[in-house]
């Protein structure tokens, strides 16, 4: 097991033995588990990832986590940005909620939008722009009708 999963299994058991809660570097912050298919292999991985919601949603019921691609700045994506673009059906955990989501990438003044948003309340998003010459990537995770 490489440091990278030894640290997100520490997090994701954090996560589900305190209803979504996070301490450390990720307290505070609103956190979600997203379970995802691998796209070359098919193994189901769970990743651990800091998040918004869309506050501009259109049905106010309607709760669409935001996630960001952005690796702290990498000049690539993360393995899990692959796996979400090939296979977007994906299980979500928020809170002590879990639920199936599709994940959709959005782009254009919506991304920004959203991308902006998150980093308001996350400042270190700005910087993790700034490191990098891609234009990161941007998920919204809609739920699937039960």
């Amino acid at each position: 097991m490489s440091d990278v999963d030894d640290f997100n299994a520490k997090v994701i058991t954090e996560f589900r033995e305190r209803g979504g809660v996070v301490g450390g570097f990720f307290e505070g912050k609103p956190m979600v588990l997203v379970t995802h298919t691998g796209a070359k292999s098919g193994v189901r991985r769970t990743t651990p990832l800091v998040c918004s919601t869309d506050t501009a949603a259109d049905a106010p019921d309607a709760v669409r986590i935001v996630i960001i691609a952005s690796m702290g700045g990498a000049p690539s994506n993360p393995a899990w940005y692959h796996n979400l673009v090939t296979n977007p059906e994906v299980t979500v955990e928020y809170g002590d909620v879990t639920y199936a989501a599709h994940a959709r990438e959005v782009h254009g003044d919506e991304r920004q939008r959203l991308y902006d948003q998150q980093a308001a309340i996350m400042p270190f998003f700005t910087d993790y722009q700034a490191k990098t010459e891609r234009t990161i990537p941007v998920f919204v995770l809609e739920r699937v009708a039960d």
